[in-house]
């Protein structure tokens, strides 16, 4: 089983649904095309997990897995959708998003900024939503037994909750309304992230091979810990890193105040009250580097360094105690961002 299959899987449930929607109206096809596009430039990591696990397990439903993990993408997939939306963001991976490719076809085609900007949410909105259904539909229609399908069901349940508190979590600490702590913070992330992007595949793919219940929970366990020590990365690579090889601003997290470990660590430092200036505003290319340069001075860069890898000991740790074979433990290790590498998150 790898992750190949789990792209053909989400190919054709792609073409499926951009036939479904130009059932409806040719012109919505449009809307589905900027779903397909916006799967497209991923590491697929999270399909992976699911075959991982599932192969770990001597499970024998690799259709349904290779379709399961495929779920996972797109549910990934509308989050990330949504997640611009929230933010602002009108660039993912290097190029314009759902809302801001059509917040720019809204201005090509006359609209005022104010209108197309609408335009542009209201496409990002709507995107996000197909690719939920999809997710949902995906999973309910992967050949799975009836049971199988409902404890499928009912993880990918768990992980929206889970990910819309996360989520709501993160927008509510950019308030500011109170100072937050390192371990809200650390549990926004665990929400926000883990749930869908590493607990769920690795459960799902536990599930699909007929693990005991243990096995499942202590999955979720290591995918929990698992997903802290990536968000923790891409936290740095959210300030550290070079957009031309992310694909992701390096501003956007400064600009937005979010109150991430790196930012709650750094506050309580010397440097905070020169830092804090680079805070809730744009900044120039120069500003970015002065901002660099204090958060990696005041030990806040080492610190979550440190602590993303402290995270990723203790999920792999897990893993090699229920005696799982060792293949899925670089399944693991591969999906931490820019921790092995010092480029990825360079000052």
């Amino acid at each position: 089983m790898t992750s190949g299959s789990s792209d053909d899987a989400l190919r054709r449930l792609l073409v499926d649904g951009r036939a479904r929607a130009g059932a409806v109206d040719p012109t919505h096809t449009r809307l589905w095309d900027s779903v397909a596009e916006a799967t497209e430039g991923g590491k697929r990591f999270r399909p992976a997990l699911v075959s991982a696990a599932h192969d770990a397990l001597a499970g024998t439903s690799a259709a349904a897995a290779a379709q399961v993990g495929a779920a996972v993408e797109l549910l990934h997939t509308a989050f990330v959708i949504h997640d611009d939306v929230i933010d602002g963001d009108q660039v993912r991976r290097g190029r314009l998003n759902v809302n801001g490719t059509f917040d720019a076809q809204a201005r090509a085609a006359g609209a005022t900024p104010d209108d197309a900007a609408e335009v542009g949410l209201a496409a990002g909105v709507l995107a996000g939503d197909l690719a939920l259904a999809a997710a949902i539909r995906a999973v309910a229609t992967c050949g799975a037994a009836t049971d199988v399908v409902g404890r499928l069901l009912d993880l990918f349940d768990a992980a929206l909750h889970t990910t819309a508190a996360g989520e709501l979590a993160d927008v509510t600490l950019a308030l500011h309304l109170g100072a937050a702590s390192l371990r809200e913070s650390l549990a926004m992330e665990e929400q926000k992230t883990s749930a869908y992007s590493f607990a769920l595949p690795l459960q799902a793919g536990a599930v699909l091979a007929g693990a005991d219940d243990h096995t499942v929970e202590r999955l979720g366990r290591a995918g929990c810990l698992l997903g802290i020590a990536f968000q923790l990365a891409d936290d740095l690579i959210g300030v550290f890193g070079d957009p031309a090889r992310t694909g992701k601003s390096a501003t956007s997290d400064l600009r937005t105040r979010k109150q991430t470990p790196l930012l709650i660590h750094a506050s309580a430092t010397d440097e905070w009250a020169e830092i804090r200036d680079y805070v809730g505003r744009d900044l120039t290319d120069e500003q970015l580097l002065e901002a660099r340069r204090l958060l990696t001075s005041s030990g806040s860069r080492g610190f979550v360094e440190e602590l993303a890898e402290t995270y990723l000991a203790e999920a792999r740790g897990i893993v090699e105690d229920l005696g799982i074979p060792s293949a899925i433990v670089p399944a693991l290790s591969a999906c931490r961002p820019g921790l092995a590498d010092r480029k990825e998150v360079a000052a």
